[in-house]
């Protein structure tokens, strides 16, 4: 057996884990025992590992730590046993025994960590630290994005099969990517039985496809790596590209509670570190304050469901509420249910100083975008949990059927209310988040809790986009029409007042009169107008002035429109009624309303007006029969 030498005089502070030093390796393992062993297996070697035992005097509280010195170490693959018991490496950096997606067999294998760690040249690369109120966010599922044949990228599933897909979402308009869980975990399902004093563990069939779960939270997941390649390096790989197209990552850390705060911000700042992360969005049961407050995250995107007040560092918005307030208010305001208007005002002004809100109107959890205009109910059977698994109120309002339907008539108006939300979202303040396959009208047949679904149900159908153009066009174009407007997007939330004496408040809302909002509790319909003054252009110039008319209620509502400054007309952006133009108008493209007194908005509609220069028309010539002359009609 080869020899190694225990290095007792190595007194140096090293973090958690393994740590490469000069002529060998540093371990270190926070475990209560009364004994505890490195072990070193040979890759793909039936032999018994080397075993190394902790000396006592290298231990400090619960705390077992050495250096070890000897050539060949970086060949080997290590775990540690304490007490008999043997475990992987809490903070490994990989892992191997997992490399393939679903595989039963592997639910019993020890994950060992390779000691060897590669070199990667990040060619200068730095998070992008995109401003909150410029970023649109993409959320995607690692394997379901590309899984499906119809992505036509040659690795499906993968981390590099979203890079392929990095020009769509640049074509999109998309700045920045949300992951759902890439940290190393078991996604096969198990089923315990105990056999008197042993428990047996089999395969119950079922995958965790969503990856919420225990997890070594410092290793990318293998199998989310081509085959036979390191998941570190094809992250990286990942992260660099991203970055050369301006796009910025962010993923999902999932902890169970029993984690200590230190481990959590051991990970968090691994991956920022190891990994240029844009941001980590902390799930499950993570104590988040002293990140908050860590001057290592400082201008880290942080999302969390909820932070205190003050939590971050005064100054930097960086911080990020994360959670379903907007997607409940905002769904409720789309169906027309009574007493809203408030929640519509609030939730389209929503943008704290001091963090960001994250707006969605579908995530993970409930209906996709396309379902929830399609169902009222969740259809959750696949589960093989009898419906009984998911939330049983969604907010949603299939649009007089459930499912699918070929009635031209409701799928006109299910278009028009995927229109009308989507509006919803890129109107308001905040920072928008769009769930990836929503922009096409990704469906999920209804299954609202879709955590085992790793199939058709959860994949992409890249398809959609053809038959669903019309739904892909328009959600392009009202990205692009948010990032070309900043009244749509400031930095901080209207303050409803004219603080720069140009003759009209930042924000201001109105009803059947103008300048008089009506908030009754059987009100469906309010007018936003955004003076123009209060946003201002990469060129410093003046936006446009908006007004957006909201009539949520099944009839039609007209809306008195407020006076523009002379020389000024009122111009329509988007009716999301008018289905033969897609429910916008190019820039330029704009008609003006035939009466700039009053507009009727129809049932179910949201109309964007620009004030735009009233443009001079010459019509023909009219004889002058009192003059004798003939003089030009102007309009």
């Amino acid at each position: 057996m080869r020899q190694y030498k225990i290095d007792n005089n190595d007194r140096k502070a090293y973090p958690f884990g393994l740590t490469i030093t000069e002529g060998g390796i540093h371990v270190s393992v926070a475990v209560p025992a009364t004994e505890c062993r490195l072990l070193l297996f040979a890759p793909s070697s039936k032999r018994e590992p080397i075993a190394i035992p902790f000396p006592e005097n290298g231990r400090v509280g619960n705390v077992w730590e050495m250096t070890v010195l000897g050539k060949d170490l970086e060949h080997y693959e290590y775990a540690f046993e304490a007490d008999g018991e043997i475990f992987s490496d809490p903070y490994g950096y990989i892992f191997t025994g997992q490399e393939e997606w679903g595989k039963a067999e592997q639910i019993d294998t020890l994950l060992h960590s390779p000691i060897h760690q590669e070199e990667f040249d990040w060619e200068g690369d730095r998070p992008l630290h995109i401003p909150y109120e410029e970023c649109v966010i993409y959320r995607a599922h690692v394997r379901g994005f590309t899984r499906h044949a119809s992505s036509k990228v040659k690795e499906r599933g993968t981390f590099r099969g979203i890079a392929e897909k990095i020009p769509y979402m640049k074509e999109l308009g998309i700045t920045t990517l949300e992951l759902m869980p890439v940290a190393e975990f078991s996604e096969v399902m198990v089923t315990r039985y105990q056999g008197g004093p042993i428990e047996r563990r089999e395969a119950s069939g079922k995958l965790n496809y969503w990856g919420y779960g225990p997890a070594y939270n410092g290793a990318p997941k293998a199998s989310y790596a081509g085959k036979k390649r390191r998941p570190d390096r094809e992250l990286k790989q990942l992260v660099k590209e991203l970055h050369q197209a301006g796009i910025e990552l962010v993923i999902e850390l999932f902890f169970t509670g029993e984690e200590t705060p230190a481990f959590v911000l051991d990970m968090v700042r691994r991956w920022v570190r190891e990994y240029h992360l844009d941001g980590i969005h902390l799930v499950g049961k993570a104590r988040s304050e002293l990140l908050a407050k860590d001057p290592y995250l400082t201008g880290t995107k942080l999302w969390a469901n909820f932070w205190e007040e003050n939590a971050g560092i005064s100054g930097v918005k960086y911080l990020g509420e994360y959670n379903d307030g907007f997607l409940t208010d905002m769904r409720r305001v789309l169906k027309g249910d009574e007493d809203q208007m408030n929640r519509l005002a609030f939730r389209t002004r929503n943008n704290p100083s001091d963090r960001a809100v994250i707006h969605y109107m579908a995530n993970t959890n409930g209906f996709t975008l396309m379902d929830m205009v399609c169902y009222e109910q969740k259809h959750n059977e696949d589960n093989g949990e009898q419906n009984r698994d998911g939330a049983n109120y969604n907010y949603s309002w299939n649009c007089g059927t459930e499912g699918p339907i070929r009635k031209k008539k409701i799928l006109m108006l299910r278009k028009q209310q995927l229109r009308n939300a989507l509006l919803l979202l890129f109107l308001s303040q905040g920072t928008p988040l769009l769930m990836a396959g929503d922009e096409f009208g990704n469906s999920q047949n209804g299954n609202n809790n879709a955590y085992c679904q790793d199939n058709e149900i959860s994949w992409l159908n890249w398809n959609q986009q053809k038959t669903n153009r019309d739904l892909w066009e328009f959600v392009r174009h009202v990205i692009k029409f948010r990032k070309e407007h900043p009244v749509f997007h400031g930095s901080k939330e209207p303050r409803m007042m004219d603080y720069q004496v140009c003759g009209m408040p930042d924000v201001s809302y109105h009803g059947v009169k103008a300048w008089v909002p009506e908030f009754d509790h059987f009100r469906r319909q309010l007018g936003i107008l955004y003076c123009g003054e209060y946003g201002r252009k990469p060129d410093g110039t003046a936006d446009d002035s908006f007004f957006v008319a909201y009539n949520m209620h099944w009839e039609p509502h007209e809306f008195a429109l407020p006076h523009l400054p002379k020389g000024l007309g009122w111009y329509v952006a988007f009716d999301t009624g008018d289905s033969m133009h897609n429910g916008y108008f190019e820039s330029g493209q704009e008609p003006e309303t035939s009466n700039q007194k009053r507009i009727m908005a129809p049932p179910r509609t949201i109309l964007v007006l620009i004030g735009k220069k009233v443009q001079e028309v010459e019509i023909p010539e009219k004889r002058d029969e009192a003059n004798g002359g003939t003089k030009n009609a102007h309009i």
